[in-house]
């Protein structure tokens, strides 16, 4: 656990927030700024930086993060319609919380993937 990790805090139960799912190794929640009607992170328990750090560190820890979002949007109803899973990593790509995490979006139509 890194201490100033929001992420990290959230896991630990001093945080509150809203939990869809939860294994042994991922945490499912709803974002406290939703960018669509269904907006889930999916984290892993263990703190890595960005997704490219936690793929290379631990494969099958990135596969749980992956299954878990799919759980989420089918349980979330997003499978018939279809949803949007971001990944966002680095400065240049809008990460904002270092604590690898997935963006599961859906429940209505997203647009394009990015406005200029």
């Amino acid at each position: 656990m890194e201490i100033d990790c929001l992420f990290c805090r959230i896991v630990a139960g001093q945080i509150p927030a809203t939990v869809v799912r939860e294994t042994d190794t991922t945490l499912a929640f709803r974002d406290i700024n939703p960018q669509a009607a269904v907006h889930v992170l999916v984290i892993p328990k263990e703190h890595y930086a960005d997704v490219a750090t936690l793929t290379q560190a631990d494969p099958a820890l990135a596969g749980d993060v992956l299954g878990t979002a799919a759980v989420v949007a089918e349980t979330e109803g997003l499978l018939a319609d279809g949803f949007r899973l971001i990944f966002n990593t680095g400065q240049f790509g809008g990460q904002e919380v270092f604590h690898a995490h997935a963006h599961v979006l859906g429940g209505e139509p997203l647009g394009p993937m990015r406005a200029r």
